[in-house]
Order: structure tokens, then sequence, then C-alpha cells
């Protein structure tokens, strides 16, 4: 990961302006924003050849956070070194974290409201549909032999007796390295391994600073683990918050999980701007603040240690084993969590149509996410003024 010249200001502004107006137009979810960083900064600016952002893409799949933002991050160093690593990313998820906070403001107020329940009574079952989706499409890609179609139904069974998601997560993995990867390599893991042992302390340290009943801490200590151990998907958020925030905490309610998920789809950015809304709400500004600082952090941390890496990361059969692993029990979260939202979201034989319509449009179409769940709001309105 070496810049391609000494950065200058006109070359730092320009990263950012450019990451600003795709963290604002950038819609549909990863596929969508890499599609989007592609097209600027291989095809029209010529910052990067193909090879280069495929072996970047790859990177950003190999570790755990958000890949999207991830990428922003790399290609802000290439193009400007360390000023364009911090520029590229902040200016990528500002958009997001601006809009996330309008909506928990306008949500406290006005959430509660008749007017704001029938909003989320069309928009409730399109983010079920949503995640379904997002499982089956995930899922084709994850469960691939009848070894991982094993693990993620191990994973899914774990997932409903009540398993930790980190320890779900970490012990898939290591038995995708047992299981694809040739014993020569144990000997010799990768840095990715790394966090391995750091992921367990991770998850123990809300529960030993409980103590303290400082919200703000545990909330702050909460995300950093979160994007510390998100593989997969932006959906696997969920997971660990319905287990923490929900059941753990009851910071929010399973209704108020499945409207920060929501929010996530209307706006703008990376999926996980989502912890912006969840830390409004459990701690007005200051919470989602120190949530969407937490959340990201560890983005730019992984990126700064692994760029120098690449070449080895992408060629490690032991870390190619390792995701193998891990994406079959990403997959088995997601599908647990919808399982626990389903009987929040649909409550009627309205909300079944409209789950049923959303499925099919996403899985035979490449409608917008935003689209489909503007159009939820439409109908729950309707169906408000009709009843």
């Amino acid at each position: 990961m070496h810049p391609n010249k000494e950065p200058n200001w006109k070359d730092l502004l320009t990263v950012a302006g450019l990451f600003l107006k795709l963290g604002a137009i950038s819609f549909g979810g990863p596929a969508a924003h890499v599609a989007l960083m592609e097209q600027e900064v291989v095809r029209k600016r010529g910052w990067l050849d193909r090879e280069h952002f495929l072996d970047l893409l790859a990177a950003t799949n190999l570790v755990p956070g958000p890949n999207a933002t991830e990428m922003a991050i790399h290609i802000g160093y290439v193009r400007a070194g360390w000023p364009g690593f911090l520029a590229a990313g902040i200016a990528f998820i500002f958009p997001a974290f601006l809009i996330s906070l309008a909506l928990s403001w306008v949500y406290v107020r006005f959430g509660m409201l008749p007017e704001g329940q029938a909003l989320f009574y069309g928009i409730n079952p399109v983010v079920m549909a949503i995640i379904l989706a997002a499982t089956y499409r995930l899922g084709k890609t994850a469960l691939k032999g009848k070894a991982q179609v094993l693990l993620g139904l191990l994973a899914f069974g774990a997932a409903l007796l009540g398993v930790n998601e980190v320890l779900i997560l970490l012990g898939t993995g290591v038995v995708g390295i047992l299981l694809f990867a040739p014993p020569a390599w144990l000997q010799k893991p990768p840095s990715l391994a790394i966090l391995l042992p750091l992921a367990p302390l991770l998850d123990t340290i809300p529960k030993s600073w409980a103590w303290l009943d400082n919200r703000l801490m545990m909330l702050g200590l909460f995300f950093l683990k979160v994007g510390s151990l998100l593989f997969g998907s932006g959906m696997v958020l969920f997971a660990f918050i319905q287990r923490d925030v929900v059941e753990r905490y009851a910071w929010l309610s399973q209704q108020q999980l499945i409207d920060a998920i929501a929010v996530g789809q209307m706006t703008p950015g990376p999926v996980l701007s989502s912890a912006t809304f969840i830390g409004y709400l459990v701690s007005g500004w200051p919470g989602a603040l120190i949530a969407t600082i937490a959340v990201f952090l560890p983005s730019f941390v992984i990126v700064a240690i692994i760029g120098p890496i690449i070449p080895r990361l992408r060629q490690s059969h032991t870390a190619q084993a390792f995701l193998n692993g891990v994406n079959a029990a990403v997959v088995a979260l997601i599908l647990a969590v919808s399982l626990t939202l389903f009987r929040s979201a649909i409550v009627d034989l309205w909300t079944v149509i409209i789950l049923a319509v959303g499925l099919a449009v996403l899985l035979r179409t490449k409608v917008d996410s935003f689209l489909l769940v503007l159009g939820g709001a439409v109908l729950g309105l309707i169906h408000f003024f009709v009843t």
C-alpha cells in the first residue's frame, strides 16, 4: 500500500470531495458502493488500475469491518497518503452520520405518534424483506459446499440456543481453517489470526465495565467490539445489537431495533450508520457521536495494519479458509435475528402482503432498497388514513 506520489492540498480536497459525494448518493448496500467507487476511481479518474482495485477489494473481504468504508480509506491513502486516508474515510461516513442524526431527532419526537407508527407499519415488513433477501444472496455465495452448509446449520442452532455471536464467528472461522486449509499452514497463521485472542477480550469489556453504570462508556465499548468483529455483512450488526443492546442491557425495545434497521436502509453510505441512530436513542447527541466513532474506528486501524500485507493475505490459504467458515456463520446469524424480529414486524395480512411483494421485487429486480423503504412508508400512511 504505497501512495502514487507525495500528497498535496489539491489531491486531498479532491479525495474529500469525491467521497463526500459518494457518501451522499451511494444507496443500495456495499456492492453498490464499491461499484460507484470503481466507476469513479478506475474508469473515470484513473487513480488505480482495475487489478489494484481488485487487490484492495479482496483484502477488505478477508478482514472484519464494513467493506465499502475500508475501500474508501484504502483509496484515499493511495491517492493522498495519510491525510487522504483520514479524509476519504471521514468524508464517506459523514453524510450518513448527519442524516441518521436528523432522523434520530425526528424519531424521538414524532416516532411514537400515530402518524409515525403508521410509517413504520409499512416500513417494517420491507425491512424484513431486505434482511431475508440479503440472507438468500449471501447464502448462495457463502454456502458453497456440504461442509459450509453444515457449519451454517450448526451456527444457526448455536444462535438459537443463545451462544454468543463472537464465539460463533470465531469458532466457525477456526473450524474453517481445520476443514479447508492444509495442516502445514496451521504452524504459520497469517496476521488475521491475531484477532482471535483479542476478540473474546473485546466481548467481555462491556460486562467488566458494567459496574460503573456509565452508559456512554459501555455504548462506546460495545460498538468498538462490533466494528472490530463484523464480518460479511452490515446486517450482522443487528445480531450483536439484538443480544446486547436489546436483551442484555434493555437499552432499546425490539421495535426500536427494527426501526434502526429501517433507518440504515433509508440513508446513503454504510449500513453501520444505524449506530448513530441507536446511539442517539440510548444517550442522545453524545451517544450518537460516540457510537459512530467507535463502530468505524476499527476500520481505520485495520486498513492501516493490513495495507502493507495485502499480497500475503490474498495468497494465504489459512486466511481464505478462516473466511469460508466465518461467512457461513454470518448467514446463520442474520437468519437467526430475522426470526426474532419477525413477530414484531409481521402483525397482520397487510404486512404479510408487503413482505411478500418486497421480497419478490428484491429477488427479481435490482431496485434500490431506499425506494422500497420509501414505498413501505407510503403504504403505511395509506393504511393509516384508510383505517
